[in-house]
Protein backbone atom coordinates (compact mmCIF):
# COMPACT_ATOMS: atom_id res chain seq x y z
CA UNK A 1 0.00 0.00 0.00
CA UNK A 2 1.68 3.33 -0.78
CA UNK A 3 0.56 6.02 1.23
CA UNK A 4 2.17 10.07 0.39
CA UNK A 5 4.09 11.03 3.88
CA UNK A 6 2.91 14.15 5.27
CA UNK A 7 4.94 17.05 4.43
CA UNK A 8 8.03 17.98 6.58
CA UNK A 9 7.76 14.78 8.69
CA UNK A 10 10.57 13.26 7.50
CA UNK A 11 12.36 15.75 8.32
CA UNK A 12 10.83 16.11 12.06
CA UNK A 13 11.44 12.23 12.54
CA UNK A 14 15.00 12.21 11.17
CA UNK A 15 17.91 10.59 13.13
CA UNK A 16 18.75 12.17 16.37
CA UNK A 17 20.89 15.58 16.10
CA UNK A 18 24.00 16.59 18.09
CA UNK A 19 22.68 17.32 21.78
CA UNK A 20 24.14 17.68 24.97
CA UNK A 21 24.44 14.68 27.23
CA UNK A 22 21.73 14.46 30.26
CA UNK A 23 22.90 16.29 32.67
CA UNK A 24 21.47 17.65 35.80
CA UNK A 25 18.81 20.20 35.47
CA UNK A 26 16.61 22.14 38.05
CA UNK A 27 12.97 23.20 37.02
CA UNK A 28 11.90 25.43 39.30
CA UNK A 29 9.38 28.30 40.29
CA UNK A 30 6.35 26.27 38.92
CA UNK A 31 3.18 25.47 40.16
CA UNK A 32 3.07 22.14 40.24
CA UNK A 33 0.95 19.45 40.76
CA UNK A 34 0.94 15.72 41.05
CA UNK A 35 -0.85 12.15 42.20
CA UNK A 36 0.87 11.55 45.97
CA UNK A 37 0.44 7.61 44.64
CA UNK A 38 -2.31 7.30 47.66
CA UNK A 39 -4.72 8.85 45.60
CA UNK A 40 -4.67 12.09 46.92
CA UNK A 41 -2.60 15.03 45.29
CA UNK A 42 0.80 16.88 46.08
CA UNK A 43 1.77 20.74 45.13
CA UNK A 44 5.36 21.21 44.60
CA UNK A 45 7.48 24.11 43.24
CA UNK A 46 10.32 22.68 41.53
CA UNK A 47 12.27 19.52 41.23
CA UNK A 48 15.67 18.45 40.07
CA UNK A 49 16.15 16.12 37.07
CA UNK A 50 19.16 13.84 36.93
CA UNK A 51 21.93 12.90 34.34
CA UNK A 52 19.71 9.67 34.11
CA UNK A 53 16.52 11.49 32.81
CA UNK A 54 15.06 10.78 36.83
CA UNK A 55 13.27 12.93 39.09
CA UNK A 56 16.57 13.12 41.59
CA UNK A 57 14.02 15.62 44.22
CA UNK A 58 10.97 17.33 44.21
CA UNK A 59 11.06 21.04 46.45
CA UNK A 60 8.30 22.66 48.52
CA UNK A 61 7.96 25.69 50.04
CA UNK A 62 10.86 26.83 51.65
CA UNK A 63 13.02 24.09 50.49
CA UNK A 64 17.06 24.94 50.02
CA UNK A 65 17.60 24.06 45.95
CA UNK A 66 21.22 22.88 44.64
CA UNK A 67 23.51 25.54 44.21
CA UNK A 68 25.00 24.21 40.75
CA UNK A 69 23.59 22.61 38.15
CA UNK A 70 24.15 22.65 34.75
CA UNK A 71 20.50 23.85 33.07
CA UNK A 72 18.35 25.58 35.05
CA UNK A 73 14.39 25.94 33.32
CA UNK A 74 12.73 29.58 35.21
CA UNK A 75 9.00 28.18 35.01
CA UNK A 76 7.76 31.60 35.61
CA UNK A 77 5.04 30.55 37.97
CA UNK A 78 3.63 28.07 34.79
CA UNK A 79 1.67 24.77 35.55
CA UNK A 80 3.32 21.66 35.90
CA UNK A 81 1.23 17.90 35.78
CA UNK A 82 2.74 14.81 35.09
CA UNK A 83 2.86 13.38 31.91
CA UNK A 84 -0.54 12.01 30.90
CA UNK A 85 -0.87 8.27 29.95
CA UNK A 86 -3.29 7.24 27.58
CA UNK A 87 -4.51 3.54 29.07
CA UNK A 88 -5.81 2.74 26.21
CA UNK A 89 -4.87 3.58 22.35
CA UNK A 90 -4.35 2.44 19.01
CA UNK A 91 -1.13 3.95 17.88
CA UNK A 92 -0.55 2.74 14.63
CA UNK A 93 -4.30 3.16 13.38
CA UNK A 94 -3.89 6.92 14.76
CA UNK A 95 -1.13 7.57 12.61
CA UNK A 96 -3.10 5.83 9.88
CA UNK A 97 -5.98 7.81 10.50
CA UNK A 98 -4.22 10.70 9.50
CA UNK A 99 -2.88 9.45 6.46
CA UNK A 100 -6.64 8.48 5.16
CA UNK A 101 -10.08 9.64 4.34
CA UNK A 102 -11.39 11.34 7.90
CA UNK A 103 -15.14 11.36 7.97
CA UNK A 104 -15.28 12.08 11.23
CA UNK A 105 -16.86 15.73 10.42
CA UNK A 106 -19.20 14.55 8.30
CA UNK A 107 -22.43 15.33 9.23
CA UNK A 108 -24.81 13.83 6.83
CA UNK A 109 -24.59 10.78 4.64
CA UNK A 110 -24.63 13.50 1.96
CA UNK A 111 -21.46 15.08 2.93
CA UNK A 112 -19.94 12.05 3.65
CA UNK A 113 -20.44 10.89 0.02
CA UNK A 114 -18.78 14.54 -1.12
CA UNK A 115 -15.82 13.86 1.09
CA UNK A 116 -14.86 10.75 -0.45
CA UNK A 117 -15.93 11.96 -4.03
CA UNK A 118 -13.20 14.73 -3.07
CA UNK A 119 -10.45 12.18 -1.71
CA UNK A 120 -10.91 9.99 -4.39
CA UNK A 121 -9.76 12.40 -6.85
CA UNK A 122 -7.33 13.82 -5.00
CA UNK A 123 -5.73 10.38 -4.74
CA UNK A 124 -6.00 9.26 -8.36
CA UNK A 125 -2.79 6.54 -7.86
CA UNK A 126 -3.83 4.69 -4.48
CA UNK A 127 -5.26 1.62 -5.23
CA UNK A 128 -7.91 1.65 -2.45
CA UNK A 129 -10.07 4.20 -1.28
CA UNK A 130 -9.29 3.29 2.41
CA UNK A 131 -10.42 5.53 6.00
CA UNK A 132 -12.87 5.60 8.44
CA UNK A 133 -14.71 8.27 11.12
CA UNK A 134 -17.93 7.67 9.32
CA UNK A 135 -21.02 7.36 11.73
CA UNK A 136 -25.04 6.70 10.79
CA UNK A 137 -26.09 7.65 13.98
CA UNK A 138 -24.51 11.21 14.09
CA UNK A 139 -26.08 11.69 10.16
CA UNK A 140 -29.39 10.63 11.68
CA UNK A 141 -30.02 7.35 9.64
CA UNK A 142 -31.92 4.57 11.45
CA UNK A 143 -29.67 1.84 8.71
CA UNK A 144 -26.79 1.32 8.31
CA UNK A 145 -25.30 2.64 4.90
CA UNK A 146 -24.97 0.79 1.53
CA UNK A 147 -22.50 -0.38 -1.08
CA UNK A 148 -24.81 0.93 -3.53
CA UNK A 149 -24.48 4.36 -2.34
CA UNK A 150 -20.79 4.42 -1.73
CA UNK A 151 -20.71 3.41 -5.04
CA UNK A 152 -22.20 6.73 -6.40
CA UNK A 153 -18.46 8.62 -4.91
CA UNK A 154 -15.74 5.76 -5.76
CA UNK A 155 -16.58 4.47 -9.03
CA UNK A 156 -14.95 1.49 -10.48
CA UNK A 157 -12.36 1.87 -7.34
CA UNK A 158 -12.42 -0.52 -4.40
CA UNK A 159 -13.56 1.41 -1.02
CA UNK A 160 -13.41 0.40 2.93
CA UNK A 161 -14.02 2.49 5.58
CA UNK A 162 -14.24 1.39 9.36
CA UNK A 163 -16.96 3.12 11.59
CA UNK A 164 -15.69 5.58 13.96
CA UNK A 165 -16.24 2.89 17.16
CA UNK A 166 -13.67 0.68 14.62
CA UNK A 167 -16.16 -2.60 14.77
CA UNK A 168 -18.13 -2.28 11.32
CA UNK A 169 -16.79 -1.42 7.52
CA UNK A 170 -18.46 0.20 4.44
CA UNK A 171 -17.82 -1.65 1.27
CA UNK A 172 -18.51 -0.05 -2.03
CA UNK A 173 -19.50 -2.94 -4.82
CA UNK A 174 -15.91 -3.07 -6.69
CA UNK A 175 -14.49 -4.47 -2.43
CA UNK A 176 -16.98 -7.23 -2.46
CA UNK A 177 -16.54 -8.25 -5.65
CA UNK A 178 -12.33 -8.11 -5.07
CA UNK A 179 -12.79 -10.18 -1.43
CA UNK A 180 -15.54 -12.10 -3.34
CA UNK A 181 -18.33 -12.05 -0.75
CA UNK A 182 -21.83 -12.80 -2.22
CA UNK A 183 -25.33 -13.62 -1.39
CA UNK A 184 -23.31 -16.98 -0.46
CA UNK A 185 -21.41 -15.96 1.74
CA UNK A 186 -22.12 -17.17 5.45
CA UNK A 187 -21.44 -14.72 8.38
CA UNK A 188 -18.73 -15.83 10.38
CA UNK A 189 -18.08 -16.51 13.89
CA UNK A 190 -18.29 -13.51 15.89
CA UNK A 191 -19.67 -11.16 13.13
CA UNK A 192 -22.42 -9.92 10.64
CA UNK A 193 -22.97 -9.42 6.99
CA UNK A 194 -25.93 -6.51 6.98
CA UNK A 195 -27.98 -8.36 4.27
CA UNK A 196 -30.27 -6.38 1.97
CA UNK A 197 -34.16 -5.60 3.40
CA UNK A 198 -35.83 -9.27 1.69
CA UNK A 199 -32.38 -11.09 0.52
CA UNK A 200 -29.14 -12.71 1.64
CA UNK A 201 -27.35 -10.11 -0.90
CA UNK A 202 -24.40 -8.29 1.26
CA UNK A 203 -25.58 -4.06 1.74
CA UNK A 204 -22.34 -3.03 2.03
CA UNK A 205 -21.60 -3.14 6.00
CA UNK A 206 -19.50 -5.80 7.86
CA UNK A 207 -19.85 -6.37 11.61
CA UNK A 208 -17.13 -7.37 13.74
CA UNK A 209 -15.52 -10.66 13.22
CA UNK A 210 -17.52 -10.50 9.29
CA UNK A 211 -14.95 -7.18 8.50
CA UNK A 212 -12.00 -9.68 8.23
CA UNK A 213 -13.56 -10.61 4.80
CA UNK A 214 -12.73 -7.71 3.27
CA UNK A 215 -9.46 -6.70 5.22
CA UNK A 216 -7.67 -9.91 4.04
CA UNK A 217 -7.93 -8.65 0.47
CA UNK A 218 -6.65 -5.46 1.10
CA UNK A 219 -2.69 -4.37 0.11
CA UNK A 220 -0.87 -4.25 3.43
CA UNK A 221 0.85 -1.43 4.84
CA UNK A 222 4.82 -1.25 3.64
CA UNK A 223 7.34 -1.01 6.61
CA UNK A 224 7.84 2.49 5.64
CA UNK A 225 4.38 3.26 5.12
CA UNK A 226 4.12 1.97 8.90
CA UNK A 227 7.24 4.31 10.34
CA UNK A 228 5.22 7.37 8.69
CA UNK A 229 1.99 6.37 10.36
CA UNK A 230 3.87 6.12 13.31
CA UNK A 231 5.60 9.65 13.24
CA UNK A 232 2.13 10.81 12.88
CA UNK A 233 0.89 8.95 16.07
CA UNK A 234 3.54 10.43 18.25
CA UNK A 235 3.02 13.91 16.87
CA UNK A 236 -0.80 13.86 17.60
CA UNK A 237 -0.49 12.14 20.95
CA UNK A 238 2.72 14.74 22.43
CA UNK A 239 0.93 17.97 21.15
CA UNK A 240 -2.31 16.79 23.12
CA UNK A 241 0.51 15.80 26.62
CA UNK A 242 0.64 12.43 26.38
CA UNK A 243 3.94 11.05 27.55
CA UNK A 244 2.98 6.71 27.45
CA UNK A 245 0.31 4.98 25.40
CA UNK A 246 -0.91 1.58 26.22
CA UNK A 247 -1.48 -0.09 22.86
CA UNK A 248 -4.15 -2.25 22.63
CA UNK A 249 -3.85 -4.99 19.76
CA UNK A 250 -0.25 -4.79 18.95
CA UNK A 251 0.55 -6.53 15.48
CA UNK A 252 4.38 -8.21 15.17
CA UNK A 253 4.75 -5.44 11.88
CA UNK A 254 3.68 -2.64 14.60
CA UNK A 255 5.98 -3.44 17.30
CA UNK A 256 8.59 -3.72 14.45
CA UNK A 257 8.16 -0.06 13.77
CA UNK A 258 8.36 0.72 16.97
CA UNK A 259 11.76 -0.66 17.54
CA UNK A 260 12.85 0.67 14.22
CA UNK A 261 12.14 4.00 15.33
CA UNK A 262 13.78 3.30 18.67
CA UNK A 263 16.92 2.60 16.91
CA UNK A 264 16.94 5.42 14.93
CA UNK A 265 16.58 7.46 18.09
CA UNK A 266 12.42 8.58 17.19
CA UNK A 267 10.86 6.75 19.66
CA UNK A 268 9.71 9.80 21.66
CA UNK A 269 6.78 8.33 23.77
CA UNK A 270 6.71 5.31 25.81
CA UNK A 271 4.57 2.60 24.39
CA UNK A 272 3.03 -0.25 26.29
CA UNK A 273 2.10 -2.76 24.28
CA UNK A 274 -0.62 -5.61 24.96
CA UNK A 275 -0.58 -8.07 21.37
CA UNK A 276 -2.87 -8.57 19.02
CA UNK A 277 -4.21 -11.80 20.25
CA UNK A 278 -1.81 -14.75 21.07
CA UNK A 279 -0.35 -15.29 18.20
CA UNK A 280 1.26 -11.82 18.22
CA UNK A 281 1.93 -12.35 21.84
CA UNK A 282 4.47 -15.46 21.06
CA UNK A 283 5.98 -13.91 18.07
CA UNK A 284 6.71 -10.52 20.22
CA UNK A 285 7.46 -11.78 23.67
CA UNK A 286 7.92 -15.93 23.28
CA UNK A 287 7.92 -16.99 26.59
CA UNK A 288 7.07 -13.93 28.35
CA UNK A 289 6.14 -10.50 28.66
CA UNK A 290 9.58 -8.21 27.27
CA UNK A 291 11.73 -6.48 29.65
CA UNK A 292 11.46 -2.60 29.45
CA UNK A 293 13.80 -1.41 26.56
CA UNK A 294 15.33 1.82 25.69
CA UNK A 295 15.44 3.98 28.68
CA UNK A 296 11.91 2.69 29.71
CA UNK A 297 10.25 3.89 26.55
CA UNK A 298 9.08 0.39 25.28
CA UNK A 299 7.47 -3.43 26.94
CA UNK A 300 5.04 -5.58 25.88
CA UNK A 301 3.05 -6.28 28.89
CA UNK A 302 -0.04 -8.98 27.70
CA UNK A 303 -2.05 -9.48 24.97
CA UNK A 304 -5.39 -8.00 24.05
CA UNK A 305 -8.76 -9.96 23.31
CA UNK A 306 -12.26 -9.21 22.16
CA UNK A 307 -15.20 -10.33 23.79
CA UNK A 308 -17.64 -8.41 21.83
CA UNK A 309 -18.14 -5.44 19.61
CA UNK A 310 -19.52 -1.75 20.08
CA UNK A 311 -23.26 -0.15 20.85
CA UNK A 312 -22.80 1.86 17.90
CA UNK A 313 -22.83 -1.34 15.42
CA UNK A 314 -24.95 -3.66 17.45
CA UNK A 315 -21.93 -5.65 18.37
CA UNK A 316 -22.08 -4.89 22.55
CA UNK A 317 -23.31 -8.16 23.73
CA UNK A 318 -26.06 -7.19 25.86
CA UNK A 319 -28.07 -9.59 28.33
CA UNK A 320 -31.43 -8.48 27.29
CA UNK A 321 -31.98 -7.07 23.67
CA UNK A 322 -31.45 -3.83 21.71
CA UNK A 323 -34.21 -1.59 23.04
CA UNK A 324 -34.52 -0.60 19.42
CA UNK A 325 -33.37 -3.51 17.80
CA UNK A 326 -35.55 -6.67 19.89
CA UNK A 327 -34.33 -9.00 17.35
CA UNK A 328 -30.74 -8.87 18.44
CA UNK A 329 -28.67 -9.07 21.95
CA UNK A 330 -25.22 -8.46 19.66
CA UNK A 331 -22.06 -10.31 18.77
CA UNK A 332 -20.05 -12.44 21.10
CA UNK A 333 -16.83 -13.33 19.59
CA UNK A 334 -16.40 -16.33 21.63
CA UNK A 335 -17.80 -18.06 24.60
CA UNK A 336 -16.74 -17.72 28.03
CA UNK A 337 -14.93 -21.28 27.63
CA UNK A 338 -13.37 -20.39 24.68
CA UNK A 339 -11.99 -16.79 26.25
CA UNK A 340 -10.98 -18.63 29.73
CA UNK A 341 -8.69 -20.76 27.38
CA UNK A 342 -7.34 -17.95 25.81
CA UNK A 343 -6.63 -16.21 29.34
CA UNK A 344 -5.54 -19.30 30.48
CA UNK A 345 -2.82 -19.45 27.71
CA UNK A 346 -1.74 -16.45 28.28
CA UNK A 347 -1.79 -16.24 32.33
CA UNK A 348 0.63 -19.64 32.26
CA UNK A 349 3.47 -17.25 31.20
CA UNK A 350 2.83 -14.13 32.93
CA UNK A 351 1.30 -12.03 30.29
CA UNK A 352 -1.09 -9.64 31.65
CA UNK A 353 -4.81 -9.84 29.74
CA UNK A 354 -6.58 -6.92 28.50
CA UNK A 355 -10.15 -7.83 27.55
CA UNK A 356 -12.58 -5.68 25.82
CA UNK A 357 -16.04 -5.53 26.95
CA UNK A 358 -18.52 -3.01 26.24
CA UNK A 359 -21.89 -4.87 27.08
CA UNK A 360 -23.50 -6.39 30.14
CA UNK A 361 -23.30 -9.35 29.39
CA UNK A 362 -19.54 -9.18 28.03
CA UNK A 363 -18.83 -7.78 30.93
CA UNK A 364 -20.34 -10.25 33.51
CA UNK A 365 -19.12 -13.21 31.56
CA UNK A 366 -15.41 -11.48 31.51
CA UNK A 367 -15.18 -11.10 35.56
CA UNK A 368 -16.46 -14.99 35.74
CA UNK A 369 -13.41 -15.69 33.83
CA UNK A 370 -11.50 -13.28 35.93
CA UNK A 371 -13.11 -15.21 39.10
CA UNK A 372 -12.44 -18.69 37.49
CA UNK A 373 -8.58 -18.23 36.91
CA UNK A 374 -7.69 -16.38 39.89
CA UNK A 375 -8.36 -19.54 41.85
CA UNK A 376 -5.06 -21.54 40.07
CA UNK A 377 -3.46 -18.04 38.91
CA UNK A 378 -1.91 -16.29 41.87
CA UNK A 379 0.13 -13.40 42.88
CA UNK A 380 -0.77 -9.79 40.61
CA UNK A 381 -2.41 -9.92 37.61
CA UNK A 382 -4.41 -6.92 37.30
CA UNK A 383 -6.75 -8.05 35.00
CA UNK A 384 -7.76 -5.78 32.98
CA UNK A 385 -10.93 -5.35 31.52
CA UNK A 386 -11.15 -2.53 28.56
CA UNK A 387 -13.81 -0.06 28.23
CA UNK A 388 -16.69 -2.00 31.24
CA UNK A 389 -19.21 0.82 29.40
CA UNK A 390 -22.67 -1.21 30.42
CA UNK A 391 -22.42 -3.15 33.19
CA UNK A 392 -25.79 -4.74 35.21
CA UNK A 393 -25.33 -2.53 38.56
CA UNK A 394 -25.60 -6.00 40.26
CA UNK A 395 -22.45 -6.80 38.78
CA UNK A 396 -20.95 -3.59 39.69
CA UNK A 397 -19.24 -4.90 43.18
CA UNK A 398 -17.27 -8.07 41.53
CA UNK A 399 -14.97 -5.24 39.84
CA UNK A 400 -13.29 -5.04 43.50
CA UNK A 401 -12.20 -8.58 43.43
CA UNK A 402 -9.20 -9.98 42.25
CA UNK A 403 -7.31 -7.16 41.37
CA UNK A 404 -9.30 -5.87 38.70
CA UNK A 405 -8.92 -2.34 36.79
CA UNK A 406 -11.36 -0.63 34.82
CA UNK A 407 -9.83 0.92 31.71
CA UNK A 408 -12.30 3.29 30.70
CA UNK A 409 -12.52 6.07 27.89
CA UNK A 410 -14.85 9.27 29.59
CA UNK A 411 -14.90 11.12 26.25
CA UNK A 412 -17.19 7.95 24.88
CA UNK A 413 -19.72 8.60 27.93
CA UNK A 414 -20.00 12.55 26.07
CA UNK A 415 -20.29 11.04 22.57
CA UNK A 416 -22.11 8.00 23.05
CA UNK A 417 -24.98 9.24 25.30
CA UNK A 418 -27.87 9.89 22.95
CA UNK A 419 -27.13 6.48 20.84
CA UNK A 420 -26.87 4.50 24.60
CA UNK A 421 -30.01 6.08 25.36
CA UNK A 422 -31.49 4.97 22.00
CA UNK A 423 -29.95 0.99 22.57
CA UNK A 424 -30.88 0.50 25.93
CA UNK A 425 -33.85 2.80 26.62
CA UNK A 426 -33.85 4.43 29.68
CA UNK A 427 -34.54 1.57 32.14
CA UNK A 428 -31.07 -0.09 31.35
CA UNK A 429 -28.49 2.91 31.80
CA UNK A 430 -27.77 3.04 35.43
CA UNK A 431 -24.63 0.99 35.08
CA UNK A 432 -23.74 2.83 31.75
CA UNK A 433 -19.65 4.16 32.28
CA UNK A 434 -20.13 4.21 35.66
CA UNK A 435 -17.11 5.46 36.78
CA UNK A 436 -17.97 6.30 40.40
CA UNK A 437 -19.74 3.24 41.40
CA UNK A 438 -16.54 0.56 40.23
CA UNK A 439 -14.21 2.95 41.60
CA UNK A 440 -15.93 2.76 44.86
CA UNK A 441 -15.58 -0.86 45.22
CA UNK A 442 -12.08 -0.81 45.18
CA UNK A 443 -11.10 -1.41 41.61
CA UNK A 444 -8.48 1.05 40.19
CA UNK A 445 -9.81 3.32 37.19
CA UNK A 446 -7.29 3.99 34.40
CA UNK A 447 -8.10 6.35 31.57
CA UNK A 448 -7.82 6.61 28.02
CA UNK A 449 -9.30 7.51 24.65
CA UNK A 450 -9.42 4.57 22.61
CA UNK A 451 -8.08 6.89 19.77
CA UNK A 452 -8.41 7.28 17.05
CA UNK A 453 -12.13 6.12 17.98
CA UNK A 454 -11.66 9.36 20.20
CA UNK A 455 -9.11 11.43 20.25
CA UNK A 456 -6.27 11.26 22.86
CA UNK A 457 -7.28 14.30 24.69
CA UNK A 458 -6.38 13.42 28.12
CA UNK A 459 -7.55 17.29 29.31
CA UNK A 460 -11.01 17.12 27.65
CA UNK A 461 -11.57 13.38 29.30
CA UNK A 462 -10.77 15.08 32.33
CA UNK A 463 -13.57 17.73 31.51
CA UNK A 464 -16.38 14.74 31.06
CA UNK A 465 -15.21 13.01 34.03
CA UNK A 466 -15.83 15.87 36.37
CA UNK A 467 -19.18 17.08 34.42
CA UNK A 468 -20.53 14.01 32.73
CA UNK A 469 -21.34 16.73 29.93
CA UNK A 470 -20.55 17.21 26.24
CA UNK A 471 -18.62 20.21 24.60
CA UNK A 472 -22.30 22.00 24.30
CA UNK A 473 -22.31 21.64 28.19
CA UNK A 474 -25.44 18.83 27.96
CA UNK A 475 -27.05 17.93 29.46
CA UNK A 476 -27.74 20.32 32.33
CA UNK A 477 -26.39 19.26 35.27
CA UNK A 478 -24.72 15.85 33.84
CA UNK A 479 -25.58 13.11 32.27
CA UNK A 480 -26.31 10.59 35.22
CA UNK A 481 -24.72 12.71 37.77
CA UNK A 482 -23.85 10.54 40.25
CA UNK A 483 -21.30 9.29 38.78
CA UNK A 484 -18.86 12.69 38.23
CA UNK A 485 -15.61 12.36 39.61
CA UNK A 486 -13.62 14.47 41.65
CA UNK A 487 -10.45 16.67 39.71
CA UNK A 488 -8.28 14.76 42.02
CA UNK A 489 -9.98 11.17 40.84
CA UNK A 490 -9.86 11.79 37.30
CA UNK A 491 -6.21 12.96 37.05
CA UNK A 492 -4.82 10.25 39.19
CA UNK A 493 -7.06 8.03 36.32
CA UNK A 494 -4.70 9.42 33.42
CA UNK A 495 -1.52 9.33 35.70
CA UNK A 496 -0.87 7.16 38.60
CA UNK A 497 -3.87 5.23 37.58
CA UNK A 498 -3.05 4.53 33.82
CA UNK A 499 0.51 3.80 35.22
CA UNK A 500 -0.46 1.05 37.86
CA UNK A 501 -2.85 -0.48 35.30
CA UNK A 502 0.51 -1.20 33.21
CA UNK A 503 2.91 -2.29 35.95
CA UNK A 504 4.77 1.24 35.92
CA UNK A 505 3.52 2.48 39.08
CA UNK A 506 7.13 2.51 39.96
CA UNK A 507 8.59 4.40 37.72
CA UNK A 508 5.63 6.69 36.00
CA UNK A 509 2.80 8.80 36.58
CA UNK A 510 3.86 10.97 39.44
CA UNK A 511 6.77 13.78 39.61
CA UNK A 512 8.50 11.91 42.33
CA UNK A 513 12.09 10.91 43.60
CA UNK A 514 12.82 8.29 41.00
CA UNK A 515 10.38 8.90 38.95
CA UNK A 516 11.23 9.40 34.89
CA UNK A 517 11.04 13.01 34.03
CA UNK A 518 7.50 12.74 31.84
CA UNK A 519 6.25 16.66 32.45
CA UNK A 520 4.14 19.21 30.62
CA UNK A 521 3.59 22.97 31.05
CA UNK A 522 -0.21 23.44 30.72
CA UNK A 523 -2.28 26.85 31.18
CA UNK A 524 -4.66 25.58 33.40
CA UNK A 525 -4.40 24.47 37.35
CA UNK A 526 -6.14 21.16 37.10
CA UNK A 527 -6.99 21.29 40.43
CA UNK A 528 -8.90 24.75 40.25
CA UNK A 529 -10.50 24.46 36.86
CA UNK A 530 -13.73 23.92 35.98
CA UNK A 531 -14.80 21.70 33.73
CA UNK A 532 -14.97 23.96 30.80
CA UNK A 533 -11.47 25.75 31.17
CA UNK A 534 -10.54 21.56 31.68
CA UNK A 535 -11.75 21.44 28.33
CA UNK A 536 -9.96 23.97 26.54
CA UNK A 537 -6.65 23.21 28.51
CA UNK A 538 -3.21 24.30 25.87
CA UNK A 539 -0.46 22.16 26.31
CA UNK A 540 3.19 24.45 26.17
CA UNK A 541 5.59 22.34 26.40
CA UNK A 542 5.48 18.13 26.55
CA UNK A 543 8.87 16.70 28.52
CA UNK A 544 9.71 12.71 28.41
CA UNK A 545 12.74 11.70 30.63
CA UNK A 546 13.87 15.22 31.14
CA UNK A 547 14.18 16.80 27.50
CA UNK A 548 11.32 18.60 25.66
CA UNK A 549 9.81 16.24 23.56
CA UNK A 550 7.04 18.67 22.05
CA UNK A 551 6.96 22.66 21.96
CA UNK A 552 3.59 24.27 20.90
CA UNK A 553 6.07 27.60 20.09
CA UNK A 554 7.84 25.07 17.45
CA UNK A 555 4.55 22.40 16.80
CA UNK A 556 6.76 19.63 16.06
CA UNK A 557 9.18 16.74 17.92
CA UNK A 558 11.89 17.22 18.97
CA UNK A 559 14.63 15.06 18.21
CA UNK A 560 16.44 13.32 21.01
CA UNK A 561 19.68 11.36 21.89
CA UNK A 562 19.79 7.51 21.08
CA UNK A 563 19.92 4.63 23.76
CA UNK A 564 20.23 1.07 22.71
CA UNK A 565 17.33 -0.94 24.38
CA UNK A 566 19.06 -1.64 27.71
CA UNK A 567 17.90 2.06 28.07
CA UNK A 568 22.22 3.13 28.38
Amino acid sequence: MSFRKSAGLALLLASALARPAWADVLVDNVNGVTGDGKGGIEHFEGFLIDDQGRVAQVFHHGDKRPKKVAYQVDGKGRNVVPGMIDAHGHVMATGFAKMTLDLSMAKTLDEALSRITAWSAAHPDLPWILGGGWNQVQWGLDRMPTAAELDRATGGKPAWLTRVDGHAGWANSAALAAAGVSAATADPSGGEIVRAAGSKAPAGVFVDGAMALIESKMPKPRPEDRDTAFGEAQLALLAQGVTAVADMGTSIEDWQAFRRAADLGNLRIRVVSYADGIDNMVLIGGPHPTPWLYADRLKMNGVKLYLDGALGSRGAWLKAPYADAPGTKGLPRMSQTQLSNLMSRAAIDNFQIAVHAIGDEANATLLDSIAELSATYKGDRRWRVEHAQIVDPADIPRFGQFGTIASMQPQHQASDRVMAEARLGPQRLAGAYAWKSIAATGARLAFGSDTPVEPSEPFVGMAVATSRQGADGQPAGGWQPQEILSREAALNAYTTGAAYAMFAEDRLGRIAKGYRADFLFVDVDPMLATPQQLRATRVSETWIGGQMAWSAAKDRLIPEKKVDDTGR
